[in-house]
């Protein structure tokens, strides 16, 4: 598949490449309703913390989920209530820090070739996602396509290197505030 069309809109890096690195099935109606790699001044993009916002519910599937998921999960960090409504669920990458750096300063190509299939394997292989995930973390599969939509020669963008901007630590930091902080589970 060609890319023939750039993705414009800012879209949440952390959800993209790090959400699939959970081992979490698509598919499920269980997800966060954003992920972020900072929530105020509790967690920086440096701690190698995955941040993830879910609603909470109170379905039979959405409680089998929190317990035998989130609070099983291998990289399970901490496990905050919010309020009736939302759940701070943060995951532990301190474990692949070279990786987590690339993908904080944006050098999606330069992840290493086990991450970048456990990523590329979340999506669906038929789905437009799946070739720009592809073109970021394979840039020279896809410079030829980006050169003529963006009409630039293929020279600069292979100085360039990557075909994704980094994210943006800003819009990657979650402002919520928890007017009595209490952990349900804190790992460490």
């Amino acid at each position: 598949m060609k890319v023939t069309t750039l993705y414009r809109k800012y879209f949440q890096k952390s959800k993209v490449f790090l959400y699939p690195l959970l081992d979490i099935k698509r598919g499920t109606s269980i997800i966060p309703s954003e992920t972020y790699l900072a929530w105020n001044d509790t967690v920086n993009p440096e701690d190698a913390k995955f941040v993830c916002l879910y609603p909470i519910r109170t379905d039979p599937e959405y409680l089998h989920f929190e317990k035998n998921v989130l609070l099983k999960h291998t990289r399970l960090h901490d496990f905050i209530k919010v309020d009736s409504e939302n759940l701070i669920v943060i995951f532990d990458f301190s474990d692949i820090k070279e990786d987590w750096l690339h993908f904080i300063n944006g050098k999606y190509s330069q992840l290493s070739e086990k991450i970048k299939r456990k990523i590329l394997n979340f999506f669906d292989r038929n789905s437009g996602n799946y070739m720009y995930v592809e073109g970021y973390l394979y840039p020279n599969i896809h410079f030829e396509d980006y050169a003529k939509i963006l009409n630039v020669d293929i020279e600069f963008l292979i100085s360039v290197g990557e075909l994704c901007d980094k994210p943006d630590l800003e819009k990657e930091k979650l402002l919520i505030t928890v007017a009595n902080l209490h952990s349900t589970k804190i790992l460490d």
